[in-house]
């Protein structure tokens, strides 16, 4: 049975067991619920680049940082299309579109992402859009132009919040989770370690989510790419072990959501990386791109996921 009550000292508990018996229950729960030795490949594009007006501690696309990300116009919707078709032919199966707002506003723009998200279904891949906060009616927009899945992290702890982001709230995160998942679309929700939180801290951003009435379908759990510039630039590089654990008690708490290992790749070794899937997490950004951070090339997974023997999931389209 899926749990929606977790306790802050349950959740830190399964965190801290011995290593090798977190894999263990890990592992083991990851196998009744998902296929084995299959990983979903997804590709992330940004749409539209840099000039966001938040504050996002750790992000290089905010106006007020002074980062190497210079500002782009949003792409056309058959640039796009062609970018969704190239990730097909190299594998991947999720197509998702990042664009550097606030939130969603009516007009052109938004009416462009429909666009984009019609035709990339129309490729037979799964779609997914981050576009910051959005009401019921934008997510319903979405709905019909066949959108599978919104991503909306929530980032961290209700508590550590207000030390990277003022310029949204909480509650507002939720809000637009609640929004889209009452207009029928899959969530995609995790967070970022490595930010000067503590392991509480991490505990609870796991609790708010496995918590929610309806668990996440996706949940990436990044680790802090530290870039020049923000107010996060000069913290260190996460263990990679940390980032095993999150997974892990991550997919004892998720049972059937996809655990993507996100941003924070780039510095981590193949056994490093494979001990992440071992732990449970069973989705991956694949293509050299997030947004505006390196991730590792696609020959470099291509010869990871056959070396290991693992293949990509299919395309689940609702």
């Amino acid at each position: 049975m899926i749990r929606t009550d977790w306790s802050l000292a349950e959740i830190r508990a399964l965190h801290d067991l011995p290593l090798l018996e977190l894999l263990f229950r890990a592992q083991g729960i990851h196998r009744e619920h998902h296929p084995k030795n299959q990983v979903q490949l997804c590709t992330l594009l940004s749409v539209k680049t840099g000039a966001c007006q938040e504050d996002c501690a750790y992000c290089p696309q905010s106006s007020r940082y002074e980062t190497n990300v210079e500002p782009e116009k949003m792409l056309d919707v058959e640039s796009v299309i062609a970018s969704a078709r190239r990730a097909k032919a190299a594998g991947a199966t999720r197509f998702c579109m990042g664009a550097a707002w606030r939130e969603v506003k009516d007009g052109p723009h938004f009416d462009r992402v429909l666009s984009m998200v019609s035709g990339v279904k129309g490729l037979g891949l799964e779609t997914c859009t981050t576009l910051g906060m959005l009401n019921a009616d934008q997510a319903k927009r979405l709905k019909d132009a066949g959108l599978d899945t919104y991503n909306h992290n929530i980032d961290t702890s209700a508590e550590y919040y207000k030390r990277i982001i003022t310029t949204r709230s909480y509650e507002d995160r939720l809000t637009t989770i609640r929004n889209v998942r009452e207009a029928g679309i899959h969530v995609c929700s995790g967070g970022i370690i490595g930010m000067g939180e503590s392991i509480d801290d991490r505990c609870r951003m796991l609790r708010e989510l496995s918590n929610q009435p309806e668990q996440p379908e996706s949940v990436p759990i990044n680790a802090l790419v530290p870039v020049e510039g923000t107010p996060l630039a000069d913290r260190p590089q996460v263990d990679p072990l940390e980032l095993i654990r999150m997974i892990a008690t991550a997919r004892i708490l998720m049972p059937k959501a996809k655990v993507r290992l996100s941003a924070g790749r780039q510095s981590m070794n193949r056994e490093a990386q494979l001990m992440c899937l071992m732990a449970g997490a069973n989705s991956i950004f694949y293509g050299e791109q997030l947004l505006t951070t390196p991730n590792p090339d696609t020959s470099f997974d291509q010869r990871l996921l056959a070396d290991a023997g693992l293949t990509p999931l299919e395309p689940v389209l609702t």
